[in-house]
This record gives C-alpha cells, sequence and structure tokens, in this order.
C-alpha cells in the first residue's frame, strides 16, 4: 500500500487516489456498446446513457451509437441496448411488443437488487429502498415490483415511511450512493422500525465503496479534491461530498481538465485527484497534466484495495458473437443447422 505519509511534506503536490475511474460494471457496458456495434455495425440504439458520463457517451455517438430516452424512438426491428442502470420489467415488454433485439448492459450488482426485490415481494414484504427520487437505477429496480416498494431519499425521509406489518419490513439501496448517508438512514430507520431487516449481502457496490474510502484516506491532507465525473453521474457526485465530508478543504467535480479553475488552486499544496466509476483514465491522466502545468508535478498514488473483479458480456451478445466466430471460420451456426435437420 502507497500511503500519502510517504510523500514529503514540501512543495506542491497530488494525491492520486486508487481505485479509481472505470469500475467491472461500466467496463462492461461501454464492452458491449463497442462490440454490438463491431458485430451488428452501426446504427446501435441504446435507452438512456450507457453509462453516466459525458465522454464516454460523446465517444461512443461517434462510433456509431445513437441515443434515446425510450423504445419507442427505435425503429422496430432494431438492435436496442439497455444501460448499466437496470430497466424495470416493462421496458423489455415493451421491446419484445416492437420487436427489438434487446442487448441488456445492466450491471450485475443492480440486478442482485432486482432479483431481491423480487424475492421479498413475493414473500409479501414491504421494501424500503433507499436511492434518489428519478435515478435510472432506482425507477427500474422500483419497477420490479411498484406494490411493494417506497422510495426512502435520505435521512430526512426516514420519518415519512409506513408499512403495513413492522414485522415485515426489508431495506434495500441504489448502488452508488454514499456508505455514511445510507447508513444514517438506516440508523433513523430502525429507530421507527426495530424488526427492519438489511439486505442478505451489501447493496452499495463495492467499487462505490472503495472510491469513497480512499478519498476519506486522502482528504484530510488535502487543500482541495477534484473529482473527474459527470454531474448526473451519482457516485462522482458522492465523492465530492465525501472528500468535503472527510476533511478536504474543498471539493470539486469535473468532466475534464478544462473545467479547472486556477483559484481551486490558489494557496493550495495538496491537491487530491480520483474519478468516478463511469469515467476513462486518459481524462484524470489530462488533469494530471493541467496540474504539473501548475506546479503540482510531484504524485503520490494511494492505494487501499486492489480490483480483480470482471463481468462477462450479456449472454445474448455472446451468443451472436460465437456464431458470427463459427461463420467465419465456416463451421454451420448450431441453432441454424438444427432448424435444417428438423
Amino acid at each position: 500500500m502507497t500511503g500519502a505519509q510517504a510523500t514529503p511534506q514540501t512543495g506542491k503536490r497530488v494525491l492520486l487516489a486508487k481505485p479509481r475511474g472505470y469500475c467491472a460494471g461500466v467496463d462492461r457496458a461501454v464492452q458491449t456498446v463497442q462490440e454490438a456495434l463491431k458485430l451488428y455495425g452501426a446504427p446501435i440504439y441504446v435507452r438512456k446513457q450507457i453509462v453516466h458520463n459525458k465522454h464516454v457517451v460523446s465517444t461512443l455517438e461517434r462510433q456509431g451509437a445513437v441515443f434515446v430516452e425510450e423504445n419507442e424512438e427505435v425503429p422496430e426491428g432494431s438492435i436496442v441496448v439497455f444501460s448499466a442502470h437496470g430497466v424495470a420489467p416493462e421496458v423489455h415488454e415493451q421491446a419484445r411488443s416492437r420487436s427489438l433485439k434487446a442487448i441488456d448492459a445492466t450491471c450485475p450488482l443492480v440486478t442482485k437488487v432486482h432479483h431481491e426485490a423480487r424475492r421479498f415481494a413475493a414473500d409479501d414484504y414491504d421494501i424500503l429502498l433507499i436511492g434518489h427520487e428519478g435515478h435510472e437505477e432506482v425507477i427500474g429496480t422500483s419497477g420490479e415490483a411498484p406494490a411493494h416498494i417506497q422510495l426512502v431519499d435520505g435521512p430526512e425521509d426516514a420519518d415519512k415511511v409506513t408499512v403495513r406489518d413492522p414485522s415485515k419490513v426489508v431495506w434495500l439501496s441504489q448502488t452508488t450512493l454514499s456508505v455514511d448517508e445510507t447508513m444514517e438512514t438506516v440508523a433513523r430507520l430502525k429507530r421507527r422500525l426495530p424488526l427492519l431487516q438489511s439486505p442478505p449481502s451489501d447493496d452499495i457496490c463495492y467499487a462505490t465503496q472503495n472510491r469513497q474510502h480512499v478519498v476519506k484516506e486522502i482528504a484530510p491532507e488535502c487543500d482541495v479534491v477534484i473529482v473527474v465525473g459527470s454531474r448526473n453521474s451519482s457516485n462522482s457526485v458522492r465523492l465530492v461530498e465525501v472528500a468535503v465530508d472527510a476533511g478536504a478543504r474543498a471539493g470539486h467535480l469535473v468532466d475534464y481538465a478544462s473545467e479547472i479553475s486556477d483559484e481551486w488552486l490558489t494557496g493550495a499544496s495538496t491537491v487530491g485527484l480520483t474519478s468516478g466509476a463511469s469515467v476513462p483514465d486518459d481524462l484524470v491522466t489530462e488533469v494530471l497534466d493541467h496540474l504539473a502545468a501548475r506546479g503540482f508535478a510531484e504524485v503520490t498514488e494511494v492505494t487501499t484495495a486492489d480490483e480483480r473483479l470482471t463481468f462477462s458480456l450479456p449472454q445474448e451478445l455472446r451468443r451472436d458473437m460465437k456464431a458470427a466466430a463459427r461463420a467465419a471460420a465456416g463451421q454451420p451456426d448450431e441453432l441454424a443447422a438444427s432448424a435444417a435437420n428438423g
């Protein structure tokens, strides 16, 4: 582990957080669109932003992805990719009704929360979903069991909750929340509902927790923490809040290095730098270059976790990729051969 304390306390320096940037779910989602473009050709339609990052979306648009808000905007019979944030069951039904070939790039950790929602609803539990109103992930999870789920948007919402049976209530959460604020919300809920059950395993994803943890480590030594990420990225916004709460004098969110104000750096000797889970690392490199040009050339990477998790591409895409590979090798497609022999 590389610690902040290993850097001499002289001159201007950058404490670079690790882990940062792409998580396994984001990497999978972006790869899904890229592989779909290669396999099927442009255009590939994507419902909502594949991940909440302006740069990623604009890059994929240049490669031939077309981003839409709803399935109705996708021509019938076309290919549509569902974003990493997950969708409600009705969105899948809408796709089928329009004969769309749907590729579901929902993060497997979000899918886990969907499974939990369905399971507890089937057992007739009231489900308190901790999350931000209007966020795509919350909309998707709520759609799994709308009659059983009520949203709790932060600690202040805890006192408004009503349940049918205080002995049959469970909390679930959006995967990209502040760990501390979520636990504060749970504590408030448990004061009113002592028998409140917790999810079988953490709903807040490993990457969100890891990025918040390393920011907490570096923040007390930082005059300012810069988080690279987009404003509609929940986990990126949370990183700024965590940095300030953990002792940084200031925190700022930027999409690009060009958005950094020199005023933020005035009088600063230590700048913390991290990025949200949907941010490619080349944007962080641009910020490092920007800071180096302003005297912050000494960089120490502070590591608190080693992330090795990867997720397979969606099965419907993998199936077609295998079929294409067989066809390229002159091997008959198994499904086509089976149909021909049937």
